[in-house]
């Protein structure tokens, strides 16, 4: 019969000797404690307990070893109905071998000379029905965990295959544009504006550098970027948007924290302060757009806070929240907390990242 040993023999050995170790020092103790029975400590120390006792080892060993290993292969594999009912009567079958052997080649240690046998049986059938019910828990609950481990980790490639992939998008966008010629054409544009309309020039100097951060830091070779860069890129974002509207926007944004040597992975930060322009009441000076960002030590917490705009709504496909989510447990796996709250009239979000 072969199987898949999802077990070893000797870490179920150990184990065994391990709970046997336990109980046998409390019971010990537990006669020690009383007085009437201390005096038959003695008797327990003979060389047929030490013999049954390494027999019943063994036997738990052997017993575990196969039914559980068994027993997880017929649950990960699902196996017919009959397989299992024929191996459970296979393993009744032993059980029951063994604990009448050991009835009658050790009756002084068990003290069931002149015992019933219907008994005998009964005590044997519950023994029997532990340890096929310990087996089945065991093997359930760890392929039960096997199957979470491997949901896991195919999410986590699957993840992987998506961020390669847009990767590779963007880069076959990139080539389509000379990132040198854009940027010192629009450097030119700014010098040949500056002597007419500093906003303009202004405008021009920003949209420059934005465009050297998403064409720069897209393809971060370690996938993470200098936190201070990604918060100029949020500075610049904001700028051009005010330039847009004529400085009429009311955004406050506070950086605390030391953030020179932080990274982090790219494009967050500015995808949920993006999402606030989109969705957000942007003029409102009762309720303007509010962004946080403190950094401590290797801790970052952001926050950005947004009344929603009245009248029509823009549609949302979620495509954003859902790329900063797969991306964050690529890059932060358990280490980082996303808060959304979306109130009748506000929208929040809260980004806690707890190992930069």
């Amino acid at each position: 019969m072969k199987f898949a040993k999802r077990y070893s023999f000797w870490k179920i050995f150990w184990v065994v000797v391990g709970l046997y170790t336990v109980f046998g020092l409390i019971g010990i103790l537990a006669v020690s404690l009383i007085p009437k029975e201390a005096n038959k400590l003695s008797s327990i120390f003979t060389w047929r307990i030490a013999v049954k006792t390494v027999l019943s080892v063994l036997f738990a060993t052997v017993f575990y070893y196969v039914s559980i290993n068994y027993y997880y292969h017929f649950i990960s594999a699902k196996k017919k109905l009959l397989h299992f009912i024929r191996f459970s009567v296979i393993l009744v079958l032993f059980s029951f071998g063994y604990h009448i052997a050991s009835h009658f080649l050790f009756p002084e240690s068990t003290g069931e000379n002149d015992a019933n046998a219907a008994l005998v049986v009964f005590g044997v059938s519950i023994n029997t029905i532990f340890f096929i019910g310990v087996s089945l828990l065991i093997a359930y609950l760890t392929n039960l965990r096997d199957q979470q481990k491997q949901h896991k980790v195919l999410e986590a490639q699957k993840l992987q295959l998506e961020i390669e992939k847009s990767q590779a998008n963007f880069n076959f966008l990139k080539a389509q544009i000379n990132p040198h010629f854009l940027h010192n054409t629009l450097n030119f544009l700014y010098a040949k504006s500056l002597p007419y309309s500093a906003e303009l020039s202004e405008g021009i100097l920003t949209l420059s550098d934005i465009m050297r951060y998403a064409l720069s830091e897209g393809n971060a070779k370690d996938g993470k970027a200098p936190l201070k860069d990604e918060i100029e890129h949020v500075r610049n974002v904001i700028k051009i948007n005010q330039l847009r509207f004529s400085n009429n926007l009311k955004v406050h944004f506070d950086v605390e924290g030391v953030v020179n040597g932080a990274q982090i992975i790219p494009f967050i930060l500015i995808t949920l302060v993006e999402n606030a322009f989109k969705h957000g009441d942007l003029k409102s000076t009762e309720h303007p757009i509010v962004i946080k960002l403190k950094v401590n030590h290797d801790s970052l917490y952001f926050y950005c806070q947004n009344r929603k705009k009245t009248g029509p709504k823009e549609l949302s496909t979620g495509i954003g929240l859902d790329n900063i989510k797969k991306r964050l447990d690529l890059a932060y796996d358990s280490h980082y907390q996303l808060l959304i709250r979306d109130e009748a009239d506000v929208y929040t979000t809260e980004l806690t990242i707890n190992q930069l």
